[in-house]
């Protein structure tokens, strides 16, 4: 894979609490799937039964092992925007093919898609619900059964919803937490260590009670993090017993985390750290097993091309990269997958700006979703990257025993 050279400006002097390495194991071949498309939403599962894992992206599902390329549906476009902010696979009527849920931010909806089971044949749209501004969801189990329910993020809004009935009849259960914690930035973990999956927003968190599908949550605004990205994720990073806080600002630089402690009378302080600062836009973070040790505690996120047209880092070179944590030195050490060049010629005025112009052909980010899932089917976990630069998939070339 081809390495292009770091350009950062000012930035390059920001402290950063992330090592840098580069050529470290594991490594990662780029692939194109598409590079002219724009959808920020990518998901990876067998669309046609054939035991293979397809890619499904916007308005099209791109056949393995070629990416042969078959129509969707139509997405509506609001500016530079395409209204597909997510792809989660679900089997939504028990059919026995896979379907996906969708959500839209200038739609403000959040909907499942109807996989007809046939190539050349469009699917079917159906809508859940009507909550909002929705910039990017994810599949979580947040009531402990073993199924992931779909949680939003729908800025305006806390939700999420539990599908409840599957056949012909197919329903879906809404949880409405309200407005008061809602903001840019959504997402899951386990804060207090009591083994349930809480639920975070830029604001606190929602602490899980011990039967989460019908009891209250109880609210818990212990932090303001900002316009953060999606998910913002809860576990104990420094091996000290407490969840920490990992969470990336999404139109601005900054990957972050809170270390959690505890105060003289046992209440829980958080304090703020970097992990990098030279990063920007991250609107995607995962924790997956990247290195194949059995374990899934590396982080993985980077840049999303062109979040806003105008804004912090707009016009740098993207970046995909794994982190993770070395409990012996208390730092994070960054492995760059992908670093791409910036948009050097980018029109001054945002609504003139269009990244498969602006940027080198073959810039990958992280667009709205990131997946890590072994889609070559080689005992290791790949990456598939979307975004409005084009579609790539990073086959990982460390194979797993």
């Amino acid at each position: 894979m081809r390495r292009f050279a770091t350009s950062v400006g000012i930035w390059g002097a920001i402290a950063c609490l992330a090592s840098i390495s580069f050529g470290a194991e594991p490594r990662f071949k780029m692939h194109v799937i598409n590079g002219e498309s724009v959808f920020e939403a990518a998901g990876a599962f067998d669309v046609d039964g054939d035991g293979k894992l397809d890619v499904v992206s916007g308005e099209y599902w791109y056949k393995a092992p070629d990416w042969t390329k078959f129509k969707v549906r139509e997405v509506s476009k609001t500016g530079t925007y395409r209204n597909c902010f997510a792809t989660l696979p679900v089997d939504a009527n028990g059919d026995g093919k896979i379907d996906f849920v969708t959500v839209g931010y200038f739609t403000k909806n959040v909907g499942w898609v109807e996989n007809p089971g046939e190539a050349g044949k469009e699917w079917t749209y159906h809508n859940i619900d009507n909550p909002g501004t929705s910039e990017a969801a994810w599949a979580v189990d947040l009531t402990g059964d073993g199924v992931p329910e779909i949680l939003p993020n729908s800025t305006n809004v806390v939700v999420w919803y539990k599908l409840d009935s599957r056949g012909s009849n197919v329903k879906w259960r809404k949880y409405d937490f309200g407005t008061e914690a809602a903001g840019h930035g959504v997402g899951s973990g386990d804060v207090n260590g009591d083994g349930r999956v809480d639920l975070l927003t830029p604001k606190g968190w929602f602490e899980a009670p011990e039967n989460p599908s019908e009891d209250k949550w109880t609210w818990r605004p212990e932090w303001s993090l900002g316009a953060t990205g999606i998910q913002i994720l809860a576990r104990d990073v420094d091996g000290d017993g407490l969840s920490d806080v990992v969470y990336g600002m999404g139109h601005n630089y900054g990957l972050y985390w809170l270390k959690q402690g505890k105060s003289a009378d046992g209440k829980r302080t958080w304090t703020k750290r970097a992990i990098d600062e030279t990063i920007a836009s991250v609107h995607t973070l995962i924790w997956a097993d990247i290195d194949g040790d059995g374990k899934a505690n590396e982080l993985v996120t980077g840049k999303r091309v062109y979040a806003h047209e105008i804004e912090p880092g707009a016009t740098d070179g993207s970046t995909v990269a794994w982190y993770d944590f070395d409990t012996s030195k208390n730092n994070w050490n960054k492995h760059v997958i992908f670093q791409g060049e910036p948009a050097k010629n980018a029109p001054a005025k945002g609504g003139d700006r269009d990244a498969l112009k602006d940027f080198p052909r073959g810039t990958a980010g992280t667009g709205l979703q990131l997946t890590a899932i072994d889609l070559d089917g080689d005992g290791d976990l790949d990456l598939v990257c979307p975004g409005k630069s084009g579609l790539y998939w990073f086959e990982n070339l460390t194979k797993t025993p």
